[in-house]
């Protein structure tokens, strides 16, 4: 994803489905997201030509009907759009944006452990880079 490719609300949830469950026909895509909006096939088809044009799916049309995949990765475009969060809402202050997480969702016990966890690997990691310096 280049830093002018952002994608939008609606592409995301597209990308969601696909990353989920790999290569799928507009007709897939179209099914699951009526699951949880009113959305046109016509609509859905428009959407996913856009983001062919702006290089977030490519499309296989060797067979019958046009298999897309994504053409960004799921932890690149997480990381963008954190980052771009943490700079524009934030004011680059990543632990206003972990507080914030935090105090607007109840962590359960799996994943105060799973924070901690990372928390001492960064921890370590930079203490390593401290000690090379």
């Amino acid at each position: 994803m280049s830093a002018n490719t952002k994608p939008t609300a609606s592409e995301l949830e597209i990308l969601n489905i696909l990353w989920a469950n790999g290569p799928s026909t507009v007709r897939f895509i179209h099914d699951e997201l009526v699951k949880t909006k009113d959305a046109g096939y016509t609509t859905t088809l428009k959407l996913m030509q856009i983001m062919m044009e702006k290089q977030l799916l490519k499309r296989d049309d060797s067979g019958k009907s046009h298999v897309y995949t994504p053409n960004i990765s799921q932890e690149k475009t997480r990381g963008q759009l954190v980052k771009r969060m943490i700079d524009n809402v934030f004011n680059g202050s990543a632990s206003q944006l972990v507080m914030q997480a935090l105090g607007n969702h109840k962590a359960n016990k799996a994943e105060l452990e799973e924070i901690r966890k990372y928390l001492d690997e960064i921890t370590k990691s930079n203490k390593t880079d401290s000690k090379s310096r």
